[in-house]
């Protein structure tokens, strides 16, 4: 698993038998967290803003605020504030919240990644 980078892949290979899965959560029926918006709360706090973020990611800015607050909405509290711009430019930050969920994320996928490492000798009997 690589983090950063965000080559992650969750699978274990015994001959030709693969066995993974991908990490999400959904809330009121609705994605509320994936890999895929991890890595764009990440580009938030690394570059300050929601539109650096979506150019980090090749993302429209319309996409970007559209998730932003889809994530803010299904979360009890919000992951991301937003500055309004004018002579500072405004922003965007994630709030404790955000860092924890991040956190959590990541913690769940290292479990993943060591429940799968256990299941691989299993995967090579079928």
């Amino acid at each position: 698993m690589k983090k950063n980078g965000y080559e992650i892949s969750f699978s274990r290979t015994a001959g030709d038998n693969v066995l993974g899965g991908r990490i999400w959560i959904d809330k009121q029926g609705r994605n509320f967290i994936g890999l895929g918006k991890i890595v764009f709360l990440e580009a938030i706090r690394e570059h300050g803003s929601i539109s650096a973020a979506a150019s980090s990611l090749n993302m429209s800015y319309r996409k970007a605020w559209g998730l932003a607050q889809s994530i803010n909405a299904l979360s009890d509290e919000p992951l991301v504030t937003k500055q309004a711009g004018g002579a500072g430019d405004g922003g965007a930050e994630l709030t404790e919240e955000g860092e924890r969920v991040i956190s959590l994320y990541w913690d769940i996928c290292r479990k993943f990644e060591k429940f799968l490492e256990v299941q691989q000798e299993l995967i090579e009997r079928f």
